[in-house]
């Protein structure tokens, strides 16, 4: 009998916990669409900023973010993996090993201000790459790096043994094994991880502030050393450092409003290719 009232009590905790974030979640957007509904519209989304930024649109900032998540997702998604197979698979056991785990454990908890820093003095100034969209995007990626690594070595640890033992058994060798036998089954895993990084990669404003984000530029950047607008700094410009703060307020709540959307969209378009990938593995 006491069983079953611990389980249910876990159970009622648990849902109870559920519910709270959710019901958070959909509080923030309801306060958000209810403060930005009157800006949101198709010239929202497709026109640059203009006139000081108190009219026009977004469509800078927003391809500016989609631009920083491309470039630090093409560096930081094949380093993470790479890292996650050498600690799964390829590294025994012992003090290097370990200390290096621990690096990228506190990696995961430094601030991001720090790596903001990090890349203003490895890319810009001692790379030379300036103020541009590849330096916030090797910044980004940097930040990103520790939970692709515990994603992917977390994945990759929890294929049954019994996989990598009958690709043995048949001849193949350790490679082959992990890359077309172990990588597979962990690839779902391994998305979650990076669906995460570019959640995190999106609404970051401190590391692309000294790398790359521009105050205002009406152009698309066109080259990997031209500074972009990002939507996390243009909301933080927007609210802070604009000239008409009181103006532009519909178009802070509205910018905010499309960065979550276009946050959320990503990690759905995530989930569903996650999806399906399990459903061929089956």
């Amino acid at each position: 009998m006491s069983r079953k009232l611990v389980d249910r009590g876990a159970s009622i905790l648990l849902w109870t916990s559920a519910a709270l974030l959710v019901l958070g979640l959909l509080s923030i957007l309801a306060y958000l669409m209810t403060n930005g509904a009157e800006s949101m519209s198709w010239e929202f989304i497709t026109k640059p900023p203009r006139d000081n930024m108190t009219k026009g649109g977004i469509s800078t900032p927003i391809i500016g973010t989609l631009q920083l998540v491309i470039v630090s997702m093409v560096f930081a998604i094949p380093v993470g993996v790479v890292t996650g197979i050498f600690f799964a698979e390829y590294a025994t056991e012992g003090p290097f090993t370990t200390a290096l785990r621990l690096c990228v454990r506190c990696l995961a908890g430094v601030p991001s201000v720090v790596y903001g820093l990090f890349g203003l003095s490895l890319f810009v100034v001692f790379l030379n790459f300036g103020s541009s969209l590849l330096s916030a995007g090797l910044t980004l990626a940097c930040l990103s790096l520790p939970l692709i690594v515990t994603a992917s070595e977390t994945a990759l640890l929890a294929v049954p043994q019994d996989f990598r033992l009958a690709s043995y058994a048949l001849g193949a060798n350790k490679w082959q094994t992990v890359r077309k036998v172990v990588l597979p089954a962990a690839l779902p895993t391994i998305l979650t991880g990076a669906i995460l990084s570019v959640g995190r990669v999106a609404g970051e404003t401190a590391p692309i502030i000294f790398t790359g984000a521009a105050f205002f530029t009406p152009k698309v950047a066109t080259s990997l050393f031209d500074e972009v607008m990002a939507l996390p700094y243009h909301i933080m410009v927007l609210a802070t450092a604009g000239t008409h703060i009181e103006q532009t307020r519909p178009i802070q709540y509205g910018t905010v409003l499309v960065l979550i959307l276009l946050v959320m969209g990503v990690s759905s378009l995530g989930i569903i290719l996650r999806a399906r990938l399990r459903r061929n593995r089956r």
